[in-house]
């Protein structure tokens, strides 16, 4: 598959089906919707209702295996282990930050593509309680071509299926509840609590809305209260501003938090670093987020990541200010995180608050964000650096 340069353009959409179909592995169950596993199993001569059973046993117990199922009869389970797999994700590498807030999984999939996922632990501060955030993945690489994301650097392969995305949240699933089960053993947890992954956030590699009909399907399976029922309030889409996309989502009513990657006030600068500002203008991708606001009546959250010299002057922040006036918002200020190719340094804390004071101006509400992983490239704009250097992917 030829990767395509990074252009202005929106990237082409690849499906991973031919892939899958060619693998000789079973297919994954989790390519089935909830109305296509239901009739997938009558068609086998089984009831309705062991459709939710399975549904459950996969989303809600994060089973790893079929023959985990206890409600079902033990030839019902050979019957689908025959057919079927869980899960199209190998694990290929797992690392964990010196301070063990956060892990970084690497995942071949059924072609031989490569995606990364990451865990993220946050303890309680007083006005949230203890949580774990999955960040995963929407494509095997990115054609946006941002020239300070890792991601970005490495060039766009395919999209994932909805199983393969929802895969990597059963995944730190299983994880976060073997931590549960643990902190239970040691008293930290009350016995039979188990709290798992709580939020997610597609800010992994790729760019979700590129992948839109997947990535929203993916969504509602998140979602359903049968199943992982991660709350809408508690999954955030990234997007770089692919606008029609954006004003799609705004009529799927989706309770959803919504990120825009903005990293610039004007067109000179975002252009610099963002060629898909050459598509899509500041100003329409703004009109676009207030129509969004309008619609769904939710708070649109801004990231910028700072880059020294680059797009962190008061005069900057004060243009941004400008600019957001009068949207409902809020901006995340990330100072870049380093990467091999990236030829950005990090803005120092002293600029980044004097950057927050001057949005602050203009009344718009900001947090200098503390990144988790960097030591395992595991920050926004990371992901798949260290795995380029260990396997030469």
């Amino acid at each position: 598959m030829t990767t395509p340069s990074s252009t202005s353009s929106e990237p082409t959409a690849v499906d991973a089906s031919e892939a899958l179909n060619a693998s000789t592995a079973l297919p994954s169950i989790l390519e089935l919707s909830r109305d296509r596993l239901t009739a997938t199993l009558i068609e086998l001569g089984e009831k309705k209702f062991r459709a939710d059973q399975v549904w459950r046993s996969i989303y809600y117990e994060a089973v790893a295996s079929f023959d985990d199922m206890s409600t079902l009869s033990k030839p019902f389970r050979k019957s689908l282990s025959e057919q079927y797999s869980i899960s199209s994700l190998e694990q290929v590498m797992f690392v964990t930050s010196a301070d063990k807030s956060t892990s970084k999984a690497l995942y071949k999939l059924r072609d031989g593509e490569l995606i990364e996922t990451v865990l993220m632990r946050y303890e309680s501060d007083g006005h949230r309680r203890n949580r774990k955030t999955a960040c995963i993945s929407t494509q095997a690489g990115c054609a946006l071509g941002c020239t300070f994301c890792a991601t970005g650097q490495q060039g766009f392969r395919r999209n994932l299926t909805v199983g393969e995305i929802v895969a990597q949240v059963i995944e730190m699933q299983r994880i976060a509840y073997a931590e549960d089960e643990v902190q239970m053993e040691q008293g930290k947890r009350t016995k039979g609590e188990l709290q798992g992954v709580t939020n997610v956030v597609f800010m992994g590699m790729g760019e979700p809305l590129a992948n839109y009909r997947n990535v929203v399907t993916a969504i509602r399976v998140l979602n359903d209260n049968q199943g992982l029922n991660i709350g809408a309030r508690h999954i955030t889409l990234s997007t770089v501003g692919l606008i029609p996309q954006i004003l799609q989502l705004a009529e799927e009513e989706l309770q959803i938090n919504l990120a825009i990657s903005l990293h610039a006030p004007d067109n000179a600068t975002r252009s610099q670093t963002m060629p898909i500002n050459q598509r899509y203008p500041v100003e329409d991708l703004i009109r676009a987020c207030h129509k969004y606001a309008d619609a769904t009546g939710r708070r649109i959250f801004f990231e910028y990541v700072l880059l020294k010299e680059q797009n962190d002057s008061m005069e900057q922040a004060q243009k941004l200010g400008r600019l957001l006036n009068g949207l409902h918002c809020h901006v995340n200020l990330i100072p870049v995180n380093p990467t091999k190719l990236g030829p950005f340094d990090r803005t120092d804390m002293g600029a980044a608050k004097d950057f927050q004071g001057g949005l602050k101006q203009y009344g718009i509400p900001s947090t200098v964000r503390m990144e988790k992983g960097i030591d395992i490239n595991a920050g926004c704009g990371q992901l798949r650096e260290r795995a380029i250097d260990i396997l030469g992917a």
